[in-house]
């Protein structure tokens, strides 16, 4: 099988659909029946990109829905470039901050959509971009690095809490630290943004975050305003990927991180802390425990997790190989078996599928 096949197969295998998700009310038929799986299928988007020395990079993105049970293989542009047969709608939240795509008995035909990237077709295929929780301090992460290396600022200490235990505090410092050095403005359109566009990366964006530092919901950025899908997610690690080829979607003159600042962001991340979603390490002894995939350090990774969302991205270096991974999914907090859980334990099985996954394409490693 290819990479794609590989991947819807090993998400079907994991029957992701029965999440256990307590918002969802159980059928009355027994008392003591467990509450049911999704009514309507959780939203996953995952992107595998892999690296074999002397070959070409290969990569695919899946993405499953309630719109694409089935799942969805998508087709990139020339040289591994953006998703072209699929728009991207943003995640919509109510005027009470509510994320409502993914409350019980949401009616996605009810609901008010606004494009985020790809064909502009009004009834073609289409994936709910989820909201990337935490996930969004790589992209501060990266704001910080450009400002760096245009010599406005040095590395600020709170970079590292930000990252490694996902400090919301230090991503308030970092978000203001961009507003006041002309990276992020409370403005649809902001510098920051236009960098990933030329990066290649459309679907990250950052919008609406207030020069105080806020971006959560209540300050009118969050869900609906913040923004990342799975294949531009790996391939903003690939121009951080201190191992990385050059990226073949972009012209070689392309103006990109600095070396150094490469490193300092490959290094953070290879500090993470919070082995929770694709990685298990973090939650050895639970009761339960599942394992994930590599940990940190061999996984340089950063997570996000709220009650609606989950995801995780970041560079594998080990046993030999070389991949980067992310997923972004609707598959929070509520579906976690244990208080000390940040989703359910098949995240972390999708994790060690996809090493596996990897392993199989190298079986000489």
């Amino acid at each position: 099988m290819s990479l794609p096949e590989k991947l819807l197969s090993a998400v079907h295998e994991l029957r992701l659909q029965q999440a256990v998700d307590p918002w969802q009310q159980a059928e009355p038929a027994e008392p003591a029946e467990p509450i049911r799986g999704l009514k309507a299928g959780p939203s996953i988007d995952l992107a595998v990109l892999v690296f074999t020395p002397g070959s070409r990079p290969s990569g695919a993105n899946v993405l499953f829905s309630r719109e694409h049970p089935q799942g969805w293989v998508a087709e990139f542009g020339p040289n591994m470039g953006a998703v072209q047969n699929l728009r991207f709608d943003a995640d919509p939240q109510d005027s009470a901050g509510q994320s409502i795509a993914w409350l019980p008995g949401a009616d996605w035909d009810k609901l008010s959509w606004q494009p985020l990237s790809g064909p502009g077709q009004v009834h073609g295929p289409r994936f709910v971009a989820p909201y990337p929780a935490s996930l969004l301090k790589l992209m501060v992460a990266v704001g910080v690095a450009l400002a760096v290396d245009e010599g406005l600022c040095g590395w600020p200490e709170v970079l590292e809490p930000m990252i490694t235990v996902s400090d919301n505090a230090a991503t308030d410092t970092c978000v203001a630290l961009l507003h006041r050095l002309g990276w992020l403005s409370p403005a649809a359109d902001n510098r920051l943004n236009r960098q990933f566009v030329a990066w290649g990366l459309p679907t990250l964006q950052i919008n609406r975050t207030q020069p105080g530092g806020g971006w959560r919901n209540a300050d009118g950025a969050g869900v609906g305003q913040i923004h990342m899908t799975a294949w531009d997610t790996v391939r903003l690690l690939w121009l951080i990927d201190e191992t990385a080829p050059p990226a073949p979607w972009l012209p070689p003159d392309t103006p990109g991180l600095s070396p150094g600042s490469r490193a300092h962001l490959h290094a953070l991340l290879r500090r993470q802390q919070l082995d929770e979603v694709l990685s298990s390490g973090s939650l050895r002894g639970t009761p339960g425990w599942v394992p994930g995939g590599p940990d940190a350090p061999a996984f340089a990774h950063k997570t996000g997790t709220t009650d609606n969302y989950a995801s995780d991205a970041g560079i594998v270096n080990h046993g030999g190989l070389h991949y980067i991974v992310a997923v972004l999914t609707s598959l929070g907090r509520r579906y976690a078996p244990d208080e000390r859980c940040a989703t359910t334990w098949r995240l972390p099985a999708l994790g060690a599928a996809v090493a596996s996954i990897v392993a199989q394409l190298h079986p000489d490693v």
